[in-house]
């Protein structure tokens, strides 16, 4: 009889591992949603709506062998999972991989759990921003400026002016990368206003509106957008019956990926105390670790894949299909990614075939 691995989380690195294991184990993969949200083309799917189905994935054809629960965790211990719906899921593996919740368009609303409600959300702020003169943004972030550069791609004659409390965009990058960034914003006409802040966010549904920045400066927009607040989905875990948490609630592991304390319980992307940023990449690659690690000890073997973080800094920064910035680890060291590698790497579909392959789209 096949081992079980109960997955918690249906993300990006949640569903690769799921794909790795579906073969070698009895693999149960929980998420409350209805599909897979590629969340990198979330913020192209609010300016086309006709391309937004490219995002969302049914979870029904993820795996071969495996099945899908559509729950929620509301508890772990080393046994197993507590769901919402009261099931009690027994594991000889667990892995655990949540990920981050973040302000609405670059991640669904948290209420927004079937693909449907989800682009409904999307064609209705569509409209208000099709109707938009001028969009104030708050986050000077990846997030932020990616929208900034789909709503310019879309519209070209709209205003964007994008605010941050940070003085600089990309801190950590190669400077050719930050000069890169910083022409092509102004090329669109996008507005910058970094090292301030505002005195209060906007009112909810007030179109047209003005803010004020701390420095004096008044902002008027009809509609903004948020884009800041990473908040690591780790409640279920509170209760204290797996591990503690860290003070900034992720979860402590050890190179193998390994939570600590337990040989058989895994933990992986944006919920792990690791150094690497919250990316979709980062958390794919410690997919692969733990599902090496998982089929050696199946086979009764000793895990030996490990995870080094790196202190190399790598990003893929689009600014619609045909524009954006990136920075790539090479032998010699983080170079910058030419708009052409930045365009077919991931501009001109955000993942899309990648993601339609992991869940056979068109079988």
């Amino acid at each position: 009889m096949d081992p079980t691995v109960v997955i918690v989380g249906g993300g990006y690195g949640g569903t690769l591992a799921a794909k790795e294991l579906d073969a070698h184990a009895d693999v149960v993969l929980i998420d409350p949603r209805e599909g897979f949200v590629n969340a990198a083309a979330s913020l192209r799917a609010l300016t086309r709506p006709e391309w937004a189905s490219h995002a969302f994935f049914p979870y029904g054809k993820l795996l071969a062998r495996g099945r899908f629960l559509r729950d929620r965790a509301v508890s772990v211990d080393p046994a197993g999972v507590t769901l919402a719906s009261g099931t009690q899921l027994r594991a000889d593996f667990l892995v655990l991989a949540t990920g981050s919740g973040y302000p609405y368009p670059a991640k669904p609303r948290p209420d927004s759990t079937t693909i449907a409600q989800q682009l409904d959300d999307l064609r209705a702020t569509h409209k208000k921003l099709s109707a938009a003169g001028r969009v104030l943004i708050a986050g000077a972030g990846p997030v932020g400026l990616e929208l900034a550069g789909e709503i310019t791609a879309a519209w070209p004659d709209k205003g964007v002016t994008v605010i941050d409390r940070s003085g600089q965009l990309l801190p950590g990058f190669l400077p050719e990368v930050r000069n890169s960034l910083h022409r092509q914003l102004a090329e669109r006409g996008i507005e910058l206003r970094l090292g301030t802040g505002l005195t209060a966010l906007p009112p909810a549904d007030v179109s047209p509106f003005t803010v004020t920045t701390d420095q004096g400066e008044q902002l008027t927009a009809d509609i903004w957008f948020r884009a800041f607040g990473v908040q690591i989905n780790t409640g279920f875990l509170y209760d204290g019956r797996l591990t503690p948490l860290t003070d900034q609630a992720t979860i402590p592991v050890t190179e193998h990926l390994n939570v600590r304390g337990y040989d058989h319980v895994y933990a992986l992307g944006d919920v792990t105390d690791l150094p690497d940023p919250k990316m979709a990449s980062y958390a794919m690659e410690h997919a692969l670790i733990v599902a090496a690690n998982i089929r050696a000890q199946i086979a009764g073997a000793a895990p030996e894949a490990v995870h080094t973080p790196t202190p190399v800094r790598r990003i893929l920064l689009p600014l619609g299909p045909h524009a954006g910035v990136g920075q790539l680890p090479t032998p010699d060291g983080p170079a910058a990614a030419s708009v052409e590698t930045v365009h077919k790497r991931k501009g001109a579909d955000l993942f899309t075939a990648r993601f339609a392959a992991r869940f056979r789209r068109d079988e």
